[in-house]
């Protein structure tokens, strides 16, 4: 298999850090339900493997139950720390969010993360309590245990509880993001907020949702450019300057993915894909959390 050394181009964030943009995700297939502490080699090697193709952003989380396996990928790899870009999140232990970073520091072997996210807004609707969790997240800045840090899952709303006041701005949100949910108002206000867009599920339309209207569309495309529709989907988030996180088990595919780095969708493509996506809505994320009929 030929691998293809493509460097995978960097976003600038609102802190003057940087975020390369299409990162390798540990959750979904490799979430774990069970028990944590059953070591999974299977993500391990795939996280090595992940590495050894270039991709040196790596996007973790407490939930996920998956940091000791990233952590271990991320020591058998040897690659310089200085290379990597390393993302976790708090969740489950929201109650404590310094003591939450310092337990997923020493599953990844690491002595810091290059961002920090609270991983959804859920865990209160109050304001109040939002921004001191905001302020503890910025301590944990100030120690210098996270390089940046961010949000999750957030809305409008809810980012301007945490804008309200911060002495460090959330420098991203990372959002379930594809064409059958495109989030445009979440969007206008990342753009107007100087906040980055990541974007989780971003294959949405060939994984979950596929036989829809734009099918034709990722087809003729892929035709065009040589590449698969999963690498014109992970292109179209990076055309619009959104930091796709993908995952796969598979070296063959994890390769072709990254193709995506080899051409430019055009904006008149980006439309086309834009305009035939909102003739579909599908959500596959907290979809207990929201109506089926909310686009939000």
């Amino acid at each position: 298999m030929a691998n293809i050394h493509t460097p995978i181009p960097n976003l600038k964030l609102s802190d003057g850090n940087s975020i390369p943009m299409l990162g390798y995700g540990t959750g979904t297939a490799w979430y774990k339900s069970g028990d944590e502490g059953k070591i999974d080699q299977a993500c391990i090697d795939s996280v090595k493997m992940s590495l050894g193709l270039g991709y040196y952003h790596q996007d973790g989380a407490e939930v996920y139950k998956t940091e000791t396996e990233l952590g271990a990928g991320l020591k058998q790899a040897s690659i310089a720390r200085e290379k990597l870009f390393v993302t976790t999140k708090v969740i489950s232990n929201i109650s404590d969010i310094p003591n939450a970073l310092r337990t997923s520091l020493k599953k990844l072997g690491l002595s810091y993360v290059d961002l920090y996210l609270i991983h959804s807004p859920f865990f209160s609707e109050d304001k109040a309590e939002h921004q001191q969790k905001w302020k503890q997240m910025e301590q944990l800045k100030d120690e210098g245990l996270t390089k940046s840090i961010g949000l999750s899952n957030y809305l409008p709303a809810q980012m301007d509880w945490i804008l309200e006041g911060a002495k460090y701005p959330p420098v991203i949100n990372q959002i379930e993001f594809h064409p059958y949910l495109q989030h445009e108002g979440i969007l206008e206000y990342h753009k107007k907020h100087n906040v980055a867009t990541e974007a989780y599920a971003s294959l949405t339309p060939v994984t979950k949702a596929s036989g829809g209207p734009i099918d034709d569309i990722l087809a003729a495309l892929s035709k065009k450019y040589a590449v698969g529709p999963s690498e014109i989907l992970l292109r179209w988030c990076i055309d619009q300057d959104v930091v796709p996180i993908t995952t796969s088990g598979k070296e063959q595919r994890l390769s072709d993915y990254l193709r995506a780095m080899t051409f430019k969708l055009t904006p008149k493509e980006i439309q086309q894909i834009n305009e035939a996506g909102k003739q579909k809505h599908f959500r596959g994320f907290w979809t207990h959390k929201y109506d089926e009929k909310d686009h939000r």
